[in-house]
């Protein structure tokens, strides 16, 4: 975990331009992560046949108004609430999600601009071959000015312990996960983390996930 410096320059409800402050930032890779999202329709899955996985849509949990209700009201995730930003087109999760951290973190940014200076380029909109774990920290570092970490191959007790973290407000996580072993269909996404519901193992909340 690297801590890191973001200047932040904001209206007359934010610190002065002078003011730095200090946010971790992480992007994670699941167990069960792949590394990139691609573009429909080229490839959705990634070859893997997961019907036999029973959805979480099936649980009584999921997307259930209380719980929601209470993972919106954690620190980190009512920072993300009022100006989230949904992915343009299904290849666009990554840059979305450093959209919505910076915009977490009181920054200006939009999808049309996030990309612009870096080293990702679009082809009509679309990321074709979407955009790896690694390329997609290069942006968050250069549009954040941070030092930004990528976290791989953790344990489950490691995996846990960090989405504990994603409660603090000082720090902003952003995760790179396979959709199939949830859903039962579906390939790679990237999503911030907006927080952890404590005591509803596997309760996440996430902004930006078009799933």
């Amino acid at each position: 975990m690297v801590r890191c410096t973001v200047r932040r320059e904001k209206n007359k409800m934010a610190m002065t331009r002078a003011k730095k402050i200090s946010f971790p930032v992480v992007i994670v890779a699941a167990t069960l992560a792949a590394t990139a999202i691609v573009v429909p329709p080229l490839v959705w899955g990634d070859d893997v046949d997961y019907s036999r996985a029973a959805s979480i849509k099936t649980t009584g949990e999921y997307q259930d108004p209380v719980l929601l209700a209470k993972a919106w009201a954690l620190p980190v995730a009512a920072r993300y609430r009022s100006a989230i930003d949904f992915q343009r087109n299904g290849s666009f999760c990554g840059p979305t999600s450093v959209v919505n951290v910076m915009r977490s973190l009181g920054l200006g940014a939009d999808q049309g601009t996030v990309l612009a200076g870096t080293e990702v380029s679009t082809f009509f909109g679309f990321l074709p071959g979407g955009i790896t774990l690694d390329r997609l920290a290069a942006v968050a570092q250069q549009r954040l000015g941070n030092n930004v970490s990528t976290l791989r191959d953790h344990d489950l007790a490691a995996f846990r312990e960090h989405l504990a973290l994603t409660n603090d407000p000082s720090r902003r996580y952003v995760i790179n996960f396979t959709r199939g072993p949830l859903f039962g269909t579906g390939g790679g996404h990237h999503s911030p983390i907006a927080g952890y519901l404590r005591g509803y193992p596997g309760r996440r909340v996430g902004p930006c996930a078009s799933i």
